[in-house]
């Protein structure tokens, strides 16, 4: 089958999504040039009948079109600026599609790296290898309407091609997707700990969330969740990458978010434990880890602040909970700096939970993990040193 325009199309990249891309483009017909930093990728490729280049400026001199599919704005400059770069290819008559996940800011960076009438497109897609392989990505667009329309037949060999706006918004559309999709992960690994925590059976608590905008994640993340197992799709790595082109294109714009950074923080933190070879959806293990060990490292320092509060004897002046503040027989007290006067001076009898394994007395004060009853032994020293 042939291809009227473009007849030959570099892609320059070839991860896991670019190889896909490539092999697509090659079934449809299209004369294909690929180049990737580790030629060993290129292989395969090559023997279905693809063309290497040495350089991404060479498969740009090559190609009509050049495809970009990169892990990040620093690999992205790295194939378009400097001597061996598609910004050194001097034929104007080249189309640049930018089809990583880099953010608006990287794009613009783009566009003024690249000679003046060399015409571009951003153009990231919401999918991953199954949607690559399948050729049915979701493909954000930004860029001039005509040159839309006339990649338009290229882009669709690989999905669904939707014009976002100017230059920038198919990046801006990709980030605003992959944000919602971030936020509901770490919803539902919090909604399923929550139900934990609450005493939820496993087939109410995904009842209860059946009824709920996290309703479809849910049904498609239990057995995952379940099982613990996570197969990549999208590297949680990347995914920390993207969180955070999320919170900067959000500071730029003037925007101060409250869920992207705890979502993000979450990723982060599913990194730091481990995780960041699996999927990106792998950050609801870290959640259920995170909350299941501070369940246990709870139970073994005793019951909640409630607890103690009804089970401990009621004669004494305040209770101060890890210097957070100070709960008053007459009413809240804030300042930690009045209480700790309070206690310093032996005016006032207060027992001070650490929620920690220190134990020691000194004049009138009494240091004790908050577990009273869950300790007896510690129960019974505090009656006594109440009954003095």
């Amino acid at each position: 089958m042939s291809a009227p325009w473009p007849r030959t199309v570099a892609v320059v990249g070839l991860g896991r999504m670019g190889s896909r891309m490539a092999r697509r483009l090659l079934d449809a017909g299209y004369d294909v040039i690929v180049w990737n930093r580790s030629p060993e990728r290129l292989s395969s490729l090559l023997d279905s009948g693809a063309l290497a280049a040495s350089t991404p400026a060479e498969a740009g001199v090559r190609a009509d079109v050049v495809i970009t599919m990169v892990s990040d704005p620093a690999a992205l400059r790295a194939v378009t600026e400097g001597p061996a770069g598609i910004a050194a290819v001097a034929a104007t008559s080249l189309t640049v599609i930018e089809m990583s996940t880099v953010g608006p800011a990287a794009v613009g960076r783009l566009r003024a790296a690249l000679p003046e009438g060399m015409r571009l497109l951003d153009a990231p897609v919401l999918g991953s290898l199954q949607e690559a392989e399948s050729g049915s990505l979701t493909i954000f667009v930004g860029g001039p309407r005509r040159l839309f329309d006339d990649a338009r037949p290229l882009l669709s060999r690989l999905g669904t091609p939707i014009h976002a706006g100017h230059l920038g918004t198919g990046a801006a559309a990709k980030l605003v997707a992959n944000g919602v999709i971030f936020d509901s992960l770490a919803a539902l690994g919090e909604a399923v700990a929550l139900a934990g925590a609450l005493g939820l059976s496993r087939e109410m608590t995904y009842r209860v969330l059946a009824g709920t905008p996290l309703a479809s994640q849910a049904q498609r993340r239990r057995e995952a969740i379940e099982a613990g197992q996570y197969p990549q799709r999208f590297p949680l790595t990347l995914a920390r990458k993207d969180a955070r082109l999320i919170r900067e294109a959000a500071s730029a714009a003037g925007l101060r978010l409250r869920l992207a950074p705890a979502s993000g923080a979450w990723l982060d933190e599913a990194e730091q434990v481990g995780l960041g070879a699996q999927d990106y959806t792998a950050v609801l293990e870290a959640i259920l880890r995170h909350h299941a060990d501070r369940t246990r490292a709870d139970s073994r320092a005793g019951p909640s602040i409630s607890s103690v509060q009804s089970t401990t004897p009621a004669r004494y002046d305040g209770l101060m909970i890890d210097l957070d503040g100070v709960v008053w027989r007459a009413g809240p007290q804030h300042l930690f700096a009045s209480a700790a006067e309070a206690i310093e001076s032996g005016s006032e009898r207060i027992l001070k939970g650490r929620g920690d394994r220190q134990r020691r007395e000194r004049t009138g004060q009494l240091v004790m993990p908050i577990a009273l009853a869950h300790q007896p032994r510690l129960q019974h020293h505090l009656d006594q040193f109440f009954d003095k």
